[in-house]
């Protein structure tokens, strides 16, 4: 399979640490982002929305993380769950997920970080670090009664809500304010093939320093 992906993209960062845990053969296709390589012909006709990641198997072509999310784990049955009660536990934190979390997380940190700083508006980043805390708390007290989000072992519930919070780059968010959360990264960046977002997708703000 390919993946094509870039590593400052948190979106992507969830499908590539998803086929890496459940040990599935891939290769990464760097995307220049910052340089407009998704605004082109070529990746438009690959992806008319524009974005990564976008997973290339065989003539399937794939797009939007908790959709590659899905397909990886019900092609290598791991990762999803092991009952219909659980996947909907799956689902219902990768919803979340998508709406209150990274939706947020990945907007805020682009704002603070990777737009020249005479757009960035402050207001903005402000409402919007509002609702990333709130989200966060929502998260750190789930993860206060359980080890993982959605049953007794690791799921793509948790592979997607991670998908920005490893990133080093200033976005409001800091580790030591929600100790479950902390703890909970631990965890996962103790599994056996587990790597950092810089270290599993080419592309990094150091290689355009």
């Amino acid at each position: 399979m390919k993946l094509h992906c870039f590593g400052e993209s948190g979106n992507a960062y969830k499908a590539a640490i998803t086929l890496t845990l459940a040990e599935q053969d891939w290769e990464p296709v760097y995307v220049d982002f910052f340089n407009g390589a998704t605004r082109g012909d070529d990746f438009r006709a690959l992806n008319e929305m524009g974005e990564v990641p976008v997973l290339e198997d065989g003539d399937l072509v794939l797009t939007q993380s908790g959709v590659i999310q899905d397909y990886i784990s019900s092609k290598s049955g791991k990762l999803g769950g092991t009952s219909a009660a659980q996947r909907r536990e799956v689902l219902r934190w990768m919803f979340f997920d998508n709406h209150k979390l990274s939706g947020i997380a990945g907007m805020l940190r682009f704002q603070m970080n990777f737009l020249p700083e005479d757009k960035r508006n402050a207001d903005v980043i402000a409402f919007n670090a509002g609702r990333l805390g709130a989200s966060l708390k929502v998260l750190d007290g789930a993860l206060a009664q359980r080890t993982w989000l959605a049953g007794e072992d690791v799921t793509i519930a948790d592979l997607a809500c991670c998908g920005y919070l490893y990133y080093p780059e200033p976005f409001t968010f800091e580790r030591t304010d929600y100790p479950n959360v902390d703890r909970w990264l631990d965890a996962m960046s103790a599994l056996p093939g587990w790597k950092h977002p810089y270290d599993l997708m080419p592309g990094s703000p150091a290689d355009r320093s």
